[in-house]
């Protein structure tokens, strides 16, 4: 390695990803695209100066992970243009995907999990349509759900067919997948407080599958609120539970021991309220504040346990948006009394290794030198991860990213048509309202 090929970068603030302090003036050095020390930057002092990126007034961060999202829908709270995309067909939702891939990039999304659809299109998007072009996000995403006929899910999935069992629906799929999800109870009551839904599967059908797709190489995310299927997916040795919603201690005590993820999803629940006008099926908005009051304790006992807390920002439900919403969940996990390098070291290293992202997630020696350059210090975050400064891919800039001040002018986001017919927009009134 000659002495020409080596590059700095002066960080003002560096949040590493893994947790702990936020240090201050460090010297990233970077060989190769990749990251091969992390020092004090008074090195820098000794170095050429065409040898050092100087970010000495910026924070330097990890890319970020949204760990559950569904990039087929906007987010819209106009019902009648969310009821279009669902009927929507692949060639009408192909432009959708693709502008909702160029949100999360824009907002420092380097990987994301999407959490299926009825259509499994994001699933053939990525096999026919992903190219060079598209904006450089890792997705992983399961195709479709499985969830119990007569059941909520079917507008994310599919269900056996009759005197099939979960486990033979799993076998007849066509397309592997690294990824499996199962919906294994109904969505959270927006009407009764802590209303609790009996498990879609029981514990022995979630069990077969689990080790069936575990064995295969997949991951396996269980959208599951209340005790019993939560307890139920815990126990068939899921790797994540989605939402959980009044799952109570002892499954968080349960998944702390055994090394579950919990993906909180907090911010569906305060958008929710927000909006809770534009829903046409019934909504009490003091039992959604209940709900959004009860899951921030539960999060607080997540962190005292030691759960393992992955940033999913849910997009695509009512009024949570692509990219920016993640920022809100953030702002949610510092309420429930997160620290902010903790915050971001769930929205970074949690959701690396819950997606299986070796090179992602972190900023230490060996990783590629990926990274996301905010202005100012770690004062003015996560407010200002909705524009960064620069991202950085193996120790570049990149090319792809571009700042679009529109998103602080809270300009209307002109979609796509559909059929030629109309065009969506996610409405923006009412994002970045003060907390």
């Amino acid at each position: 390695m000659t002495l020409q090929s080596i590059h700095h970068v002066r960080a003002g603030f560096l949040i590493d990803g893994g947790g702990g302090p936020i240090r201050k003036n460090q010297l990233i050095v970077i060989e190769s695209g990749r990251i091969s020390a992390i020092m004090d930057d008074a090195a820098a002092a000794a170095l050429p100066a065409e040898q050092v990126t100087d970010l000495s007034h910026c924070v330097v961060l990890p890319g970020l992970i949204d760990s559950h999202v569904h990039l087929c829908m906007s987010g819209s709270i106009d019902q009648t243009l969310r009821e279009k995309q669902l009927e929507a067909s692949f060639e009408e939702v192909i432009p959708v995907i693709a502008e909702h891939l160029r949100h999360h990039f824009s907002h420092g999304v380097l990987a994301l999990r999407d959490g299926g659809d009825r259509g499994a299109y994001v699933l053939r998007y990525l096999g026919e349509l992903r190219d060079r072009s598209s904006p450089p996000v890792q997705v992983l995403t399961p195709g479709r759900a499985y969830h119990r006929s007569g059941r909520y899910g079917s507008l994310i999935g599919e269900c056996p067919e009759q005197g099939e069992s979960l486990l033979e629906a799993y076998r007849r799929r066509t397309q592997p997948t690294k990824l499996v999800k199962i919906v294994n109870s109904g969505l959270n009551s927006l009407t009764t407080f802590g209303l609790r839904t009996e498990p879609q599967f029981s514990a022995q059908q979630l069990g077969t599958l689990v080790a069936e797709a575990q064995r295969d190489g997949a991951r396996v995310m269980v959208h599951a609120n209340g005790e019993a299927p939560v307890r139920g997916a815990i126990d068939a040795g899921c790797d994540s539970i989605e939402h959980g919603f009044f799952m109570g201690r002892e499954n968080l005590e349960l998944m702390a021991e055994k090394g579950v993820f919990w993906v909180p999803t907090v911010y569906t629940m305060k958008a929710c309220a927000q909006y809770a006008d534009s829903y046409r099926a019934p909504i009490n908005r003091r039992v959604v504040e209940q709900n959004l009051a009860h899951q921030l304790e539960q999060l607080a006992l997540a962190r005292e346990l030691g759960v393992k807390v992955a940033l999913g920002s849910d997009s695509g439900s009512i009024g949570v948006l692509h990219g920016e919403s993640l920022v809100e969940e953030m702002k949610l996990f510092l309420q429930a009394g997160f620290t902010m390098s903790e915050t971001i070291c769930c929205a970074t290293h949690h959701g690396a290794r819950l997606l299986g992202l070796e090179n992602l997630g972190a900023l230490e020696a060996g990783k590629p030198a990926h990274f996301l350059v905010t202005r100012g210090t770690q004062a003015h975050l996560p407010r200002n991860l909705t524009y960064l400064e620069s991202i950085y891919l193996g120790g570049q800039p990149s090319q792809a990213y571009r700042r679009d001040p529109d998103y602080l002018t809270l300009r209307k986001f002109e979609g796509v048509a559909f059929s030629g017919k109309f065009k969506y927009k996610a409405r923006l009134s009412g994002y970045l309202r003060k907390q």
